[in-house]
């Protein structure tokens, strides 16, 4: 909880999700003004910590923790983790308390689906009537992430990272569209915690810094065909799709790769091995000659004598080819 200790005492910083979230749910029709600004802090504080990956899926948040922090009662801290558990950013769990959500797989593909289809929409509309003024907010914003990435500053500029798409919401004038965006975004961090994105800050700044050039050019295929690219290459950095481990080989200390290879990968990494040298082939092949003359009757020593001593005779032929083919 220390994450939030310096958030309430700070007052935490900008940030166009957590200004947002502060204001999706209200805190009821019997709490006085104060009491619903306390709400709304403890939720934009709890919403930024995860969208900065401060607070980790599955993290419990203790109520009276929560109220000793924020110098409030219990009730308004259960009220601000009803209203994120509205969100799907908290879960709630009966005689057990609150926590930090933990996004299923295909929810994880579900929200990336959504934020797909919804931001193509919004930025379709946005590449016709979208103004100077608004391409000078957006390199201004642009200029604040790459400074982040360049300190790397991990909580600001994945704020500033996730900014980027509030703040395009917020142009096309539609409270509701950049609150449904707020919430997607927000939900995409944990994701992101869940399923270890490997998708760096830099890459995704110099996505946002092309989206803002075909959006100035009102290109609007080249804004739909970058922006896909940038959802997608996030989505597919994260591992939604482990790999299953073999039983046998985790518990007997195996090598996973080989436990799992398939006959014929095995039969690759036979013949991709250094073929032997003449001497030795030569002596297995007169070892199998030898074995081929062996009768059927174990017990008879004559033909166990006659088999030697036709091994031998090769082998002493393999060593002598041998060492012709040295000389």
């Amino acid at each position: 909880m220390s994450s939030l200790h310096s958030s309430a005492a700070s007052g935490g910083s900008s940030s166009v999700i957590a200004a947002t979230s502060g204001t999706s749910g209200s805190a009821g029709s019997g709490e006085s003004a104060g009491g619903s600004s306390v709400t709304e802090q403890i939720t934009a504080a709890i919403t930024q910590a995860i969208v900065e990956r401060r607070l980790m899926p599955g993290t419990k948040l203790v109520e009276q923790q929560l109220a000793d922090i924020f110098r409030c009662s219990r009730t308004l801290v259960r009220q601000a983790l009803n209203q994120l558990s509205r969100d799907r950013l908290v879960k709630l769990e009966p005689a057990r308390g609150a926590f930090v959500a933990e996004p299923g797989v295909e929810e994880a593909r579900q929200v990336f689906e959504v934020r797909k289809m919804l931001e193509a929409a919004m930025l379709t509309d946005l590449c016709q009537h979208v103004t100077p003024t608004q391409v000078r907010q957006l390199r201004a914003h642009l200029k604040q992430e790459r400074e982040a990435v360049r300190r790397t500053d991990v909580p600001g500029r994945t704020r500033l990272l996730a900014d980027f798409h509030v703040l395009l919401a917020r142009m096309q004038g539609n409270a509701v569209l950049a609150q449904i965006l707020t919430d997607l975004l927000s939900r995409s961090s944990l994701i992101a915690l869940m399923y270890q994105s490997s998708h760096s800050a830099a890459e995704s700044q110099a996505e946002h810094e092309a989206l803002v050039e075909a959006l100035e050019a009102r290109d609007k295929r080249a804004v739909l065909r970058l922006l896909d690219t940038h959802l997608g290459n996030v989505e597919a950095n994260l591992r939604l799709n482990p790999r299953v481990q073999d039983l046998k080989a985790v518990l007997q200390g195996e090598p996973a790769a080989v436990a799992k290879a398939p006959k014929s990968s095995m039969g690759k990494r036979r013949s991709a091995a250094p073929a032997a040298a003449p001497a030795a082939s030569t002596t297995t092949a007169a070892a199998k000659a030898a074995k081929a003359t062996t009768p059927t009757k174990a017990n008879n020593a004559a033909h166990r004598t006659a088999a030697t001593t036709a091994a031998n005779a090769a082998a002493t032929t393999a060593a002598k080819a041998t060492l012709k083919t040295r000389a």
